[in-house]
């Protein structure tokens, strides 16, 4: 399933459209909602001693952005700038960065139940593909993006120290549950939330999988003896975090299951998507100790 026009504007329904680019003839994919714009290359300004994956800087309308190579980024030759070579311009964890590709072809309308998640075999455990797109007898690979930017710069991911910060915490018995699909940043948010207090925390890897658990544990939810509150990302192989809310929201014994969308792409110009389908709190990742102040809230 896919489409060349229109944007997608209703919230929950399980699809995406991707942003199809190219690097040294392989395709590539990207969220559209990530996208601010497609640029055709611009003046770049060298920095001395920048990560290898750093191009340099460029100037878009009074902003200084720095830009991703990305062929370096996927260990291919960074050979010189191409006649079909473009810049996209990103906005994702509360920052604008500018990626350098070969082309970008087009856009696809997709179902995220057909995203398949990446083999561990192929993968491996530094690898930036998230899923994998079969469209029209080609392959293409949807990368992690949040990834590439952290693998950049550590100090832009999650980091139990800024739990630290919130003081001393009691142990707590409330149960949560958090769907999640990057395992590195499970692990983070499982540290966290320990470090928080909170340990009695069940992870899924996508939400699927988080609302079958939820749904079998529905008449517990509605006497308040089952899971008190859900955390989950946006982008998510078979079920995104847009549609698992609509869905618990939905449900007459979950309805009031708090929800908070923990993801890089809260911003306040896709916000209302989280609130159309019923969120009770949003937070931009990675601002963690913000997140724990939002659970404090709904389940102490």
């Amino acid at each position: 399933m896919n489409s060349e026009n229109g944007i997608l504007l209703e919230s929950g329904t399980n699809e995406l459209e991707i942003v199809e680019f190219e690097v040294r003839g392989n395709k590539y994919g990207i969220n559209v909602i990530k996208v601010k714009e497609i640029i055709q290359p611009v003046a770049v300004t060298f920095i001395p001693h920048a990560h290898e994956h750093i191009e340099g800087i460029i100037q878009l309308r009074g902003e200084v952005l720095p830009l991703v190579n990305m062929a370096k980024v996927l260990g291919l030759s960074g050979e010189e700038l191409g006649e079909t070579d473009k810049y996209i311009v990103t906005e994702f964890n509360k920052q604008k960065v500018v990626f350098h590709v070969q082309n970008v072809t087009r856009i696809h309308r997709i179902s995220w139940e057909d995203i398949e998640k990446p083999s561990d075999m192929y993968q491996g455990g530094s690898s930036q593909v998230i899923g994998v797109i079969k469209i029209n007898g080609e392959m293409i690979l949807l990368l992690d993006f949040e990834k590439v930017i952290v693998d950049i710069n550590p100090q832009s991911g999650i980091h139990v120290a800024q739990v630290k910060q919130l003081g001393k915490r009691e142990r707590s018995e409330k149960r949560l549950v958090v769907a999640e699909d990057s395992p590195l940043l499970r692990k983070l948010i499982n540290d966290t939330l320990a470090e928080a207090g909170y340990e009695a925390v069940d992870f899924f890897e996508n939400g699927k999988q988080a609302l079958e658990y939820l749904e079998s544990q529905a008449a517990e939810v509605a006497a308040g003896q089952g899971p008190q509150l859900l955390i989950t990302d946006i982008e998510m192989p078979q079920m995104d975090g847009h549609h698992l809310t609509r869905r618990i929201k939905e449900n007459t014994e979950l309805k009031e299951l708090p929800v908070i969308i923990f993801s890089s792409l809260i911003t306040e110009d896709l916000r209302h998507k989280g609130v159309e389908v019923g969120a009770d709190a949003q937070v931009s990742k990675p601002e963690i100790a913000e997140l724990i102040k939002h659970i404090d809230q709904f389940v102490l």
